[in-house]
């Protein structure tokens, strides 16, 4: 567990306590869950230590991120395996340890329904000949009686309605203890209902009345029936299981981007260990073609890196001493020495793994319009089934109670709520991992819907459209030297860790200019800093810091170099104007593009700075922007965003600091740049990896994308259940004399899950 200060990022420690810098109270900081957790699709909010069946709605559930597991098997005997050492039942060697990775072991669900469509597939073909022998020429030659026919049927049905239905049953049963019906207890009911009638006309037939009697004076047994549908059932199941485990293939294939050892440098001794080994601050060499063991600082070498796999970026990124690096990333063709910075769930792979479980187990909004339907349906579906029966065995031909059971079965069989409550999640997983593969991560599933709505984007400027790294390129003196006005700036601002003081620190260090030592130092925020350099009282800080000093700084000087786009900062000693610097910002190369494409989409950008008017709107215009707020403190960065909703706006924030944390919780969508800090990405909705704009644009393609293909499934499981219901029921009937058989209802029910889900993995191939 680590502790952060929410100012400070940099500083980190294992136990709670104080920031030494500012004095805050330090933070925790959030990380990817140690123990595996289990959850059900449909609803992400059961959660539980083991695996089961969701009590909601029956369904198995999965693990909420999938992770690697240990597991011990035997050299000689490869087949036996088991969750901890021991010795080989077969040999009796001692067990070895085997590190299984996500994916590699088949789930344990699916391999149960697998068995049971199997063996249920085998039994059900025999005995569809024997039920349907009359109709294609008596294939048994007469073997057997009238009586022997239905003795064997219920032989090779019972083990299928038994053995191979018996999870539906179970969860049947766990629906109505519980009160939350679902699809199980309509699969339960109706197999149950035409299984237990047969079982009845088979060994006391005497008992039913002329009603159920046909033209034979036979009572009709519909054992092939609930075999057939129990079978199509477990197929439905396989396929839809199968199908599910590809929405999780995103996290699979981010788990699977992390290598299994670091080649670890000790004592001046190299040796490869594994990745769990690796701690803080161990030195690791990274050699040509290899993958980065974990978040770290290079601290020799250079080459270049592919970054695509985390931020999406195709572009291979130039390292060198003292740049970052990021764990899973590729090494080029250099050799690097790196300083492990971040590992286990601290790493910005772990980081994004969790990001990603987490969105993909949030429900949207839209979900709660299949949740109202979900809540009334299975009660009216067995209200229908309940009214078929008695309308059937009423007014129907004979033998009117045959039919009646008939058509109720296939109402209770082809309505699907499965359907109608995968139609959201199922979009909102493959969306996330579709997104987390482009270097946009999405926090929930409510950023993903409400994105496509955005019509207005306020940025911040320094580190969303500008590189965030301000160089001192203008230095004006009155008075004192540029080399002493210089070198009292960088006094002044040698403890601070603003961007633009860390330029004027870099400034002086290029120039071989070395800072002297400051006393009574104070921050004034938004304005700058001040104290006691050597003898001599000194402040550096904007505009408004020189008004509260009583300063006259003059005009045309400061706003020739804002023109210029400069941040221009004004230096004080002894309550007298001593110098201006001026610091400018370049701006990324891709934010341009970005606003073009964010324009093309109707989309109005809003740039809210901090720094000066003049500067402000020389970036502004380079860019394109369509409306400039400058001057803005860090605390009115939220006011002004609510102003915009006031208005009627849909406002996306996108910024990357601590001071835009308040205003990017306060938009409808928070966008944070993954270069930036913490706590700017845990206020935000989306955040963006590779801290590039043009993720904007993605993320906007991607919510719209993922919208449409949620009304798709929402359309046709409403539409599907609609009309399969009422004609499971025989409205046909009186006009065309057509009826649903129950087995015809079944393989509809099973196709109807898999469409909509092989509909949400279509989503892997938008094009962003």
């Amino acid at each position: 567990m680590a502790y952060t200060c929410p100012m400070h990022p940099e500083v980190q420690q294992d136990k709670p306590g104080d920031c030494p810098k500012c004095g805050m109270a330090l933070e925790q900081v959030l990380s990817a869950p140690a123990e595996q957790s289990w959850t059900c699709p449909m609803h992400p909010g059961v959660q539980q230590d083991k695996s089961g069946d969701c009590p909601e709605c029956g369904m198995a559930l999965e693990p909420a991120t999938p992770m690697a597991v240990q597991e011990w098997t035997c050299p000689m005997h490869p087949e036996v395996q088991q969750d901890k050492p021991g010795d080989c039942p077969e040999c009796g060697m001692a067990l070895e340890p085997r590190r299984v990775e996500p994916g590699e072991e088949e789930n344990p669900e699916l391999r149960s329904m697998t068995r049971r469509f199997w063996f249920s597939a085998v039994l059900s073909v025999p005995l569809l000949v024997v039920a349907m022998g009359h109709l294609v020429g008596d294939p048994l030659g007469g073997l057997l009686s009238a009586r022997g026919l239905v003795w064997l049927q219920f032989l090779l049905a019972t083990p299928i309605c038994t053995w191979a239905a018996w999870p539906f049953y179970v969860r049947a049963v766990r629906s109505v203890r519980h009160g939350n019906l679902n699809m199980f207890t309509l699969i339960g009911l109706g197999v149950s209902v035409a299984y237990l009638f047969s079982v009845v006309a088979t060994v006391a037939p005497g008992i039913f009345p002329a009603g159920f009697r046909d033209e034979n004076d036979a009572v009709g047994v519909y054992y092939e029936v609930a075999a057939i549908i129990t079978t199509l059932v477990l197929l439905g199941q396989v396929m839809e299981l199968r199908a599910r485990s590809r929405t999780g293939a995103a996290i699979k294939a981010l788990l699977g981007l992390a290598p299994k050892t670091a080649r670890r440098i000790r004592d001046g001794e190299e040796e490869d260990v594994p990745l769990e080994a690796v701690q803080r601050g161990d030195l690791l060499r990274v050699r040509p073609g290899e993958k980065v063991p974990v978040d770290g600082v290079v601290v020799e070498g250079h080459t270049s890196i592919d970054e695509s796999m985390v931020t999406g970026e195709s572009i291979p990124v130039e390292k060198a001493e003292g740049d970052s690096v990021i764990g899973a990333t590729i090494n080029g063709t250099g050799t690097l020495m790196v300083r492990a910075e971040k590992v286990g769930a601290e790493s910005l792979l772990s980081q994004i793994v969790h990001m990603v479980a987490e969105a993909q187990r949030s429900r949207a909004p839209i979900q709660r319009l299949a949740d109202r339907v979900a809540a009334y349906f299975v009660p009216a579906v067995v209200a229908v089934a309940a009214l078929t029966f008695i309308v059937w065995s009423i007014w129907g031909p004979a033998p009117a109670m045959a039919f009646a059971i008939v058509n109720a079965v296939a109402v209770l069989i082809i309505a699907c709520p499965c359907a109608l409550g995968l139609a959201t999640p199922m979009s909102i997983m493959v969306a996330a991992g579709k997104g987390a593969s482009s270097g946009v991560l999405f926090k929930d599933a409510e950023a993903i819907e409400v994105m496509r709505d955005v019509d207005t984007l306020v940025v911040d400027k320094t580190g969303t459209l500008t590189e965030g790294k301000p160089k001192l390129v203008s230095v004006t003196a009155h008075g004192m030297s540029e080399e002493e006005v210089v070198r009292i700036a960088a006094s002044l601002e040698a403890g601070s860790e603003h961007p633009l003081a860390a330029a004027i620190v870099a400034g002086a260090k290029a120039r071989d200019i070395e800072p002297g030592k400051t006393s009574d130092f104070e921050s004034v925020t938004g304005k700058g800093v001040r104290g006691t350099v050597g003898e001599r009282n000194a402040a550096l800080g904007n505009l408004r810091l020189m008004e509260d000093l009583g300063v006259d700084v003059g005009a045309a000087e400061p706003e020739a170099l804002r023109r210029e786009g400069q941040t221009v900062m004004f230096l004080t000693v002894d309550g007298r104007l001593a110098g201006l610097l001026g610091v400018a910002d370049p701006i990324k190369e891709t934010s341009k593009e970005a606003i073009d494409r964010l324009h093309e989409q109707g989309i109005r950008v809003v740039m809210l700075t901090g720094d000066n008017t003049t500067t402000a709107h020389a970036v502004a215009e380079k860019l394109g922007i369509d409306e400039v707020v400058a001057d803005v403190l860090p605390q009115d960065k939220a006011r002004i965003v609510k102003e915009y909703q006031e208005a009627g706006r849909v406002v996306a924030m996108a910024g990357d600091g601590v001071n835009d944390a308040p205003a990017l919780a306060q938009a409808q969508v928070g966008i944070a740049m993954g270069t930036g800090t913490d706590v700017a990405m845990e206020s935000a909705g989306i955040t963006l990896v590779k801290g590039d704009l043009r993720g904007i644009v993605r993320s906007r393609r991607l919510s719209q994308a993922t919208m449409r293909n949620i009304k798709q499934n929402l359309f046709f499981a409403f539409v599907y259940n609609a009309t399969g219901v009422p004609i499971a029921a025989g409205v046909l009937y009186p006009f065309f004399g057509l009826l649903l058989s129950p087995i015809i209802a079944a393989a509809a029910m099973s196709f109807s899950s898999v469409s909509v889900i092989a509909n949400a993995l279509r989503l892997r191939g938008v094009r962003l």
